[in-house]
């Protein structure tokens, strides 16, 4: 399982706002910098008082007096602004994000993934934050859906937001697949099934295939990225795929699949890098990295160290990845969630 920890990152004395800080990856986030830094303060904003309680009962102030339970909505900018007061760094994971709740309700997911997308942005940089990390996700690629469409908006909005003059803060994004065991993961929907007595598994499509990385992994993932980030770029990590009638068999080898057919708006393989980008992208050991097709003003060309060009055709997708999970492989990475 590779390995994407930070090398050098100190974020020792600094102030950190997630967010969407309630969720899977904000649970996940905030344990790590706590096992690992000494943050000055470490703020949880998010909309949902009630996620925010029992986040709460994990991580009491009383035992670590860094934390902030900040309530708001990253719809509502003035609300950001005070929330980002003498903020060090931002990561921003908050979204909606069930496909079909977008499909039928779009203009709530423009109003939060798309306008709040600009209000994070407009916020950081009002108030001098240094680097902001926006999590994005592999239905941004090539977007067939609502969802997506707004995650690849969000995306250059991110980007752009570099070419603002003055106040030198910096956004980047981090682009990855589906997390084992997240909320609304198929990992933890068949682990219910099996666990209920089903009979069958429920698979869309025979020829289906996902990108799977760990929530420590997208963890590690964000904060490596942030340590490395210059400005602009979207980073990908290298993850392997696996086919779902793979999946569904490695989690309960002797029930039969059940063919209901793909939903609304769902692809039978994910793109994380499209190949009309390839031009943008270099690679790195662990890594994929799309650099803006503009510069920033004053700002440098992007490059790193031991990065090489692509080829020009090059996609990187779920189907044609050239990295596996076997069911071993699956276990391995469901039993460090």
């Amino acid at each position: 399982m590779r390995n994407f920890e930070p090398k050098s990152l100190s974020l020792d004395g600094q102030s950190i706002l997630i967010t969407g800080g309630t969720g899977s990856f904000g649970h996940a986030f905030v344990d790590t910098l706590i096992k690992r830094y000494k943050p000055n303060r470490l703020v949880i904003y998010s909309r949902d008082e009630l996620k925010q309680y029992e986040m709460e009962q994990l991580f009491p102030v009383s035992k670590y007096p860094f934390m902030r339970y900040f309530i708001g909505d990253v719809r509502d900018l003035e609300r950001l602004k005070l929330a980002m007061r003498e903020i060090d760094f931002v990561i921003h994971a908050a979204a909606l994000k069930h496909v079909p709740a977008a499909e039928y309700n779009p203009m709530e997911c423009v109003h939060t993934n798309i306008i709040g997308a600009q209000n994070v942005v407009t916020a950081a940089f009002e108030n001098k934050v240094k680097k902001v990390v926006a999590l994005s996700t592999d239905k941004a690629a090539n977007p067939l859906n609502l969802y997506g469409a707004s995650k690849l908006a969000a995306d250059k909005i991110f980007v752009a937001a570099n070419n603002v003059s003055g106040v030198r803060t910096r956004y980047a994004v981090v682009r990855y697949g589906n997390v084992v065991g997240s909320r609304g993961s198929v990992v933890p929907f068949f682990k219910k099934l099996v666990a209920e007595g089903a009979t069958s598994l429920p698979i869309t499509d025979t020829r289906m295939t996902r990108f799977w990385i760990t929530l420590q992994q997208g963890v590690d993932f964000v904060l490596s990225s942030l340590e490395m980030m210059k400005g602009g770029e979207v980073f990908i990590p290298k993850i392997p795929s696996m086919k779902i009638t793979d999946l569904a068999t490695a989690m309960a080898p002797d029930l039969p699949h059940e063919i209901i057919g793909i939903r609304p708006g769902e692809k039978l393989h994910e793109v994380m890098v499209p190949q009309d980008e390839s031009r943008n992208v270099i690679a790195l050991d662990d890594r994929y990295i799309i650099r803006p097709q503009f510069s920033f003003g004053d700002t440098e060309p992007i490059e790193y160290e031991g990065s090489e060009p692509v080829k020009h055709d090059f996609e990187y997708a779920s189907d044609t990845n050239d990295e596996w999970l076997d069911a071993d492989g699956l276990h391995r990475l469901m039993s460090v969630e």
